[in-house]
């Protein structure tokens, strides 16, 4: 046989330790160790040595023997303390409690739960479409075939013909779940099931609805044409009330969430509420400066470009962005400037290039400049 340890070893306390401490180390380590939330091999018997090192340390008089005699103190005879739970745990087992309470104070819940028996509401769902990037900022009208449990209209989701015909179940007293006890290695355990004959629901129906068959709602296929507000980005949402998962008890249907997903466009891109556009110029456009139309989410605006424009240069547009979808203030477009070099030039531009590099000092080119402040 094993040499048992000692008791203060295996709580992890000094022998100084308060009554509190004690019951803090056992409620810490039976948590740890009970056999029904750890199936680690060797649990149960770590469970057993903390509730047997309790037993003895949170008894005054035995621990007073234990502290004389060490374990020799109780060779003839065991040990029938309680634990702090209140039930009384043994050596033998936990004799008939409810595991639920058992769970409660380990977890510091309150006490039992009631299963509710009342009308709930159902579960919200959630769906994915797909719109232009146009759409999503201009806003649109999208239409998606669902498939959903609508209320029954006469019953309104009870089942029952009227409301007389509703009553209390006879075999959970309305409450909704039912008692059960199972025999194990620890003593007789008891639980809380639903109860099979209402559903959880603690009502019964005498006489089923006529429309519905008792089952409170109908099937529904249909079309459902869902707005689309203008200015909704990629990955927002929109609610649509009642379109959900079926309630219970009669309760209301859960929401339906859309979920938008909005395609690229080829040439805008999207941040925020700002928009941004690449436009090609000519070297000479930018030289000289000049004024273009440029395309924006609300047509089409004259920009002037600014004489000696430098490549990758960005020119606000105020107010041409997208509206917010709250607050409907727009956002801003940027212009950016990429520089295209002509590949086919006619022999007449040619010829002026060539007399325009002429009248360039090379020593005072732009590469020059560069060169010259270039720092190894």
């Amino acid at each position: 046989m094993a040499e048992k340890r000692d008791y203060y070893e295996v709580l992890g306390l000094t022998k100084s330790a308060s009554k509190d401490e004690i019951k803090s180390a056992y409620r810490r380590l039976a948590k740890k160790y009970h056999p029904d939330l750890n199936k680690e091999p060797g649990a149960a018997d770590k469970f057993k040595e903390v509730q047997e090192a309790y037993d003895v340390l949170y008894d005054d008089n035995k621990r007073a023997q234990y502290d004389q005699f060490g374990h020799a103190a109780f060779q003839q005879g065991g040990s029938t303390g309680g634990g702090p739970f209140g039930g009384g745990f043994s050596g033998a087992g936990f004799g008939d409690m409810d595991l639920g309470d058992i769970f409660s104070s380990f977890f510091g819940g309150g006490g039992r739960r009631s299963r509710p028996t009342g009308p709930q509401k159902g579960d919200n769902q959630i769906t994915r479409i797909r719109i232009s990037f146009m759409d999503a900022v201009n806003g649109t009208k999208v239409s998606i075939p669902i498939t959903y449990d609508e209320p029954c209209p006469h019953c309104h989701g009870t089942g029952a013909e009227s409301g007389s015909d509703i009553g209390t179940c006879p075999h959970c007293g309305g409450v909704g779940a039912v008692k059960t006890q199972q025999r194990t290695i620890f003593g007789v355990m008891e639980s809380s099931t639903v109860c099979p004959h209402c559903g959880g629901s603690g009502k019964v129906v005498r006489n089923k609805c006529h429309q519905c068959g008792g089952k409170g709602y109908s099937r529904v296929r249909k079309d459902l044409t869902v707005n689309i507000p203008a200015g909704i980005n990629a990955g927002q949402q929109v609610r649509v009330q009642g379109k959900g998962g079926r309630g219970i008890n009669g309760g209301p249907n859960g929401d339906l969430y859309v979920e938008v997903l909005v395609a690229e466009h080829p040439d805008f891109r999207r941040d925020g509420n700002d928009i941004h556009v690449d436009i090609p110029l000519s070297f000479v456009d930018c030289a000289l400066g000049t004024t273009v139309t440029v395309p924006t989410v609300y047509g089409e605006v004259e920009v002037r470009i600014p004489e000696g424009t430098q490549p990758d240069a960005i020119l606000k547009i105020k107010d041409r962005g997208i509206k917010d979808l709250h607050t409907q203030r727009p956002g801003n477009q940027y212009v950016h400037v990429k520089v295209k070099t002509p590949t086919n030039l006619t022999r007449a531009q040619r010829k002026l290039l060539e007399e325009f590099a002429a009248q360039t000092d090379k020593s005072d080119s732009i590469f020059a400049k560069w060169k010259k402040g270039f720092k190894k």
